[in-house]
């Protein structure tokens, strides 16, 4: 892949400007509340450090880590949960925060999963909307950016075990 031309979709500029402008919404939503911040490992953990800082509201972070990928492009369709919420959710007010929405079959899982753990209210927030790829019916409470159906890579997302601490999103251009 290295010897393809990388096509940067959206700069490490573009990324934290629009970064800040959601942690004032999101803050502004959930102003006189407390959140609980879960992000999906591993492909949020940049986006979700770098939101968490922009809110002005008291804010609890967990982690889960869950799999449909593994090393392809492609989802495989089924979600396991590699490692579960390590904390108590029931009452609290959750925000799920991964790093891409495509096919919704990982989103619609985790937040079932956590309704199911009587989280109080559920939402969820992505760097990344994919609806062309859509198979459930999901849309993103909170989205830095749409994007059309492109296998996209940096700022967390991989390809193979490479490229998450790409400061940018980009893609290869085809030859």
């Amino acid at each position: 892949m290295e010897n393809k031309k990388r096509n940067i979709l959206f700069s490490k500029d573009e990324i934290n400007s629009r970064i800040v402008e959601l942690g004032k919404e999101i803050s502004k939503d959930y102003e006189g509340k407390e959140i609980y911040v879960l992000s999906l490992l591993r492909g949020s953990f940049i986006y979700a450090a770098d939101l968490v800082r922009e809110l002005t509201v008291p804010t609890k972070i967990g982690f889960m880590t869950t799999s449909s990928y593994g090393h392809s492009e492609t989802s495989s369709g089924s979600v396991k949960v590699i490692n579960d919420i390590p904390d108590n959710i029931e009452n609290c007010h959750v925000l799920i925060v991964d790093d891409i929405v495509d096919t919704g079959i990982t989103m619609d899982f985790v937040v079932n999963h956590v309704k199911s753990l009587g989280a109080a209210s559920v939402k969820c927030c992505v760097l990344l909307d994919k609806p062309e790829r859509r198979k459930v019916d999901i849309k993103p409470d909170y989205c830095c950016f749409t994007i059309p159906d492109l296998f996209v890579v940096g700022y967390g997302l991989n390809y193979g075990d490479y490229y998450r601490n790409i400061p940018y999103v980009f893609n290869w251009e085809s030859k």
